[in-house]
């Protein structure tokens, strides 16, 4: 941690937790247990996020795509996400941690949505960090949602076709409500970001590293934002990152607007 500047965090950090199915077949296990030991990291890096103050936290914890995974496999995240909502209630409260969802998240089972929507609710009021956790996710899924939300609002005559731009475009999309990423780190070693905030990403810096998730520890965590404070970040301009200059973050999502 003695490597973080403090004064110089990035605001948004974004997480792609991939290598837990790895992790279990070189320990001989079954894959399932490599996703409980990645529940672990997970509650491990929220705290470590929190201690070093981050204003969001966005995790790719199930995407559209997973759903074709095995049933067992699928059924056993499905318990494991409803045992963190229930067992990080009180912690995500006692420490000022807001928890919100993107994705489709309708199809989720009734049960898991149910706890999910219930910790969402008690923890909104909260503002010292804002948890994100991606579920039924997909990014291109996402856009092409907002692209059908906006064309609905164009034909009902509701929205000036003319005056969509990416501002405009940006407040429709979920997953923008906490602004852009700066920072996107990967974990297991493939060098892909899998169709995960394919808009909030446009100008994030990118860390990746072959420690699989359940090996991730704070110390990963701090490395990664180390090596985003050495980058010169001049989206696309030629001022340097020292101005202070960043993209405009967009508003929040549009009252009335479901996506």
């Amino acid at each position: 941690m003695s490597l973080v500047d403090l004064r110089a965090l990035p605001r948004h950090v974004a997480i792609i937790m991939d290598g837990n199915g790895r992790w279990a077949q070189r320990q001989g296990f079954l894959r399932t247990l490599g996703h409980r030991e990645g529940s672990e990291s997970v509650r491990r890096i929220v705290r470590a996020s929190r201690r070093l103050g981050l204003d969001a936290l966005t995790l790719y914890a199930f995407s559209e795509q997973n759903w074709e995974r095995p049933q067992l496999e699928v059924d056993a995240l499905m318990h494991l996400l409803e045992d963190f909502l229930v067992s990080e209630r009180d912690e995500l409260i006692e420490r000022g941690i807001r928890l919100r969802t993107i994705g489709r998240r309708h199809r989720l089972p009734a049960r898991v949505r149910g706890v999910l929507e219930g910790v969402m609710q008690d923890t909104e009021h909260l503002d010292r960090m804002t948890l994100t956790l991606a579920l039924s996710y997909g990014g291109q899924e996402e856009i092409a949602d907002a692209a059908r939300e906006i064309a609905r609002q164009a034909a009902a005559g509701a929205l000036d076709p003319e005056r969509v731009d990416v501002r405009s475009f940006g407040n429709v999309l979920p997953s923008m409500e906490v602004g852009p990423v700066d920072l996107l780190v990967r974990t297991s070693g493939e060098l892909r970001i899998s169709n995960f905030l394919l808009w909030a990403t446009a100008y994030a810096e990118l860390h990746f590293t072959e420690r699989l998730w359940p090996e991730f520890t704070e110390a990963d965590l701090y490395d990664a934002i180390a090596a985003y404070q050495m980058r010169d970040r001049r989206f696309g301009r030629i001022a340097s990152a020292a101005t202070g200059e960043r993209p405009p973050a967009a508003a929040p999502v549009a009252s009335g607007v479901h996506v």
